[in-house]
């Protein structure tokens, strides 16, 4: 009984959260290294936006920039359309940096940044995870310390998922209007 015990407590410990952040980082790098297909996903519309988001999002630490395809979208499709469709992959793409704490909870508890986070959640707690999604600053940390802290995942997925909504129309909107603004130096 011991050793069955010991086993499924290796699993749950060790073997899970490993495989969690080895599978975490094998998207990353997958969509790292695919990056410029990521692009071409900007033709299909309100679909692109959403897809464009999921993937730009899903990656950790390492940029795959969207912006520039929900800018592009914004001009030619309707802002708040696209704003939504890019919303919701946003959040989509964002679970990998939740899953990714929850998996791996004991990989970063000692460190400065973590601790700050951990402060900022727990102080604010959905506002500082729709601020995070709402501004430019880095997300994934704060997702990777919201897994960690077994924050309610509907809780985290709304926050984000508002945050990211309204930055990505503001970004469409952004695209519709800077165009406006260019094309009559174009002719």
């Amino acid at each position: 009984m011991l050793s069955k015990m010991s086993k499924r407590d290796w699993l749950k410990r060790r073997f899970i959260p490993l495989l969690t952040i080895l599978l975490v980082i094998a998207i990353t790098v997958g969509i790292f290294l695919y990056r410029e297909k990521v692009t071409e996903l900007g033709g299909y519309g309100y679909l692109g936006a959403f897809l464009v988001s999921v993937v730009s999002n899903a990656t950790i630490i390492l940029p795959v920039p969207g912006i520039i395809i929900i800018l592009a979208l914004g001009a030619v499709l309707t802002p708040v359309l696209v704003g939504l469709a890019a919303g919701i992959g946003a959040v989509i793409g964002e679970m990998t940096g939740y899953i990714a704490g929850f998996g791996g909870r004991g990989l970063v508890e000692n460190r400065r940044l973590y601790d700050r986070l951990v402060e900022w959640l727990r102080k604010w707690g959905s506002m500082a995870i729709f601020i995070f999604a709402l501004t430019p600053l880095p997300f994934d940390p704060l997702g990777i310390v919201a897994g960690i802290l077994r924050f309610p995942f509907w809780k985290f997925f709304l926050a984000c998922w508002l945050g990211k909504t309204v930055a990505n129309i503001v970004v469409a909107y952004a695209g519709l209007y800077g165009w406006k603004l260019l094309l009559p130096y174009f002719g």
